[in-house]
């Protein structure tokens, strides 16, 4: 199963890390893996590389966590909320595969 888990202070997301194995279908074909990893890669791009907002990302094992040092932003906060937005949606379909966990920090 693959946990996205979405750290958040005040009701605003400050980051998020996901991590696991969707086991959905063998490797190489496992769409669910495939729809979190693309929906990861574009959320961490788009923030750090377009927007160029100050973020730690780091990314190991299966596992990729993110971290925002200014989240405030309306943009950082309308980026975030609909990475989370996409991963309940995949969760509502593929509930077996996908958890989403939140965090207060």
């Amino acid at each position: 199963m693959i946990v996205a888990e979405f750290f958040q202070k005040n009701d605003m997301i400050c980051g998020f890390k996901v991590y696991g194995h969707a086991g959905y279908a063998d490797l190489g074909s496992d769409i669910v893996c495939a729809s979190i990893s693309s929906a990861v890669q574009l959320t961490a791009n788009t923030i750090s590389e377009i927007f160029r907002f100050n973020a730690e990302i780091t990314e190991g094992d299966n596992v990729i966590t993110f971290k925002a040092v200014d989240y405030c932003d309306s943009v950082f906060q309308g980026i975030l909320k609909g990475f989370k937005l996409h991963v309940k949606l995949l969760s509502q379909q593929f509930s077996k595969n996908v958890k989403i966990k939140i965090t207060e920090v």
